[in-house]
């Protein structure tokens, strides 16, 4: 190094060899006095600027900063070709202080003020720390899996401290609930109850927390949690409804006894609408009284429920509940065949 600034910068290599030589500071060693100089510890947030100071008195003859074995600053002469390092101005008579701008994790490190004293080395010792707020920056992927399945997420972070890593679980119905602290996160025989958002969560008390989401969906079969039976008089408008989560959403189908109802046939009416069906009839007749099979379906499954059309004063399930059904071994077996021929 010293060879190269010869050949380069001869008067910087003369006044290195100087500032060596009249400080007694050996190649790569920080000057030292019989007495240890002040040590400090200095801890800047990465992006804030660090100001390292140094108290001079006017017995003072020569005076330098450097990093390890880098001179950054020789009495007013800058060394240093960081544009972010300046010399601090408008300071004490007694104060020679620097400034790193913008500091970043490379700044960190020891740093030395030389000063000459009556021909005496001294030196400042000043540490600089630099702690960065915890980031994400690296997080799996929205996951879509069967019931039953496992689920394996993963969150890196980093940070300076040590990032520490929360996961929380936000189901689709809105609630928050802590799972687990750490990278990982393992999910056994899913269920739809675990479908949701996974928030991963990184803090290290520098900054705010920095947040990210995984999406898992879980794929089951259709499960009927509305199916209500009523009761119409002849001649009025009647609607049965049924209603099925699933995921993926479910299809619905229509039967009365092993024939299936088609839509704008027969004087009935079906409307789909997300995960609710609906069966229309605009003008009840006597006909039209009986038992009818919803039947809803997904790739994951099949499942039906059966529910009453009936007159005034018929006898009906109490509270007009519907009752989940098994259908005819024929009709089953037809509705599953049609329905995976689609795929």
């Amino acid at each position: 190094m010293g060879m190269c600034l010869c050949l380069t910068v001869p008067g910087r290599c003369l006044l290195v060899l100087g500032l060596k030589l009249f400080f007694l500071i050996p190649a790569g060693v920080p000057a030292r006095s019989g007495e240890p100089g002040l040590k400090d510890n200095i801890t800047v947030r990465q992006g804030d600027s660090a100001v390292l100071k140094c108290n001079v008195d006017s017995k003072v003859s020569r005076v330098a900063w450097l990093n390890r074995t880098t001179i950054l600053f020789a009495g007013n002469e800058k060394w240093s070709l960081d544009p972010r390092v300046v010399l601090m101005e408008n300071t004490a008579v007694t104060e020679y202080s620097i400034k790193i701008q913008n500091v970043d994790v490379h700044d960190e490190g020891p740093y030395v003020c030389s000063i000459l004293t009556n021909k005496k080395p001294k030196s400042t010792k000043v540490h600089l720390i630099v702690q960065v707020p915890a980031r994400i920056t690296n997080i799996s992927k929205d996951v879509t899996v069967n019931e039953g399945s496992n689920v394996n997420l993963m969150c890196l972070a980093v940070g300076r401290p040590e990032a520490n890593i929360m996961w929380k679980h936000i189901s689709p119905w809105g609630t928050h609930r802590f799972v687990t602290e750490g990278e990982n996160l393992e999910l056994k025989s899913v269920t739809k109850e675990h479908a949701g958002a996974y928030e991963c969560i990184a803090s290290n008390d520098i900054s705010t927390p920095d947040y990210q989401t995984v999406q898992v969906t879980v794929n089951y079969p259709p499960f009927i949690s509305k199916a209500r039976s009523t009761g119409t008089p002849v001649g009025q408008k009647g609607v049965l409804q049924c209603e099925a989560s699933a995921v993926p959403r479910a299809d619905f189908e229509w039967y009365k006894e092993d024939r299936r109802l088609l839509n704008g046939l027969n004087g009935v009416k079906i409307e789909n609408q997300g995960k609710q069906s609906m069966l229309i009839f605009f003008n009840v007749s006597e006909e039209d009284y009986g038992n009818y099979t919803c039947v809803a379906m997904n790739t994951m499954g099949i499942t039906n429920a059966s529910i009453i059309l009936y007159g005034p004063g018929a006898m009906h399930n109490v509270n007009g509940a519907a009752t989940l059904t098994r259908c005819s071994t024929r009709l089953l077996l037809t509705v599953t065949s049609l329905y995976l021929l689609k795929f």
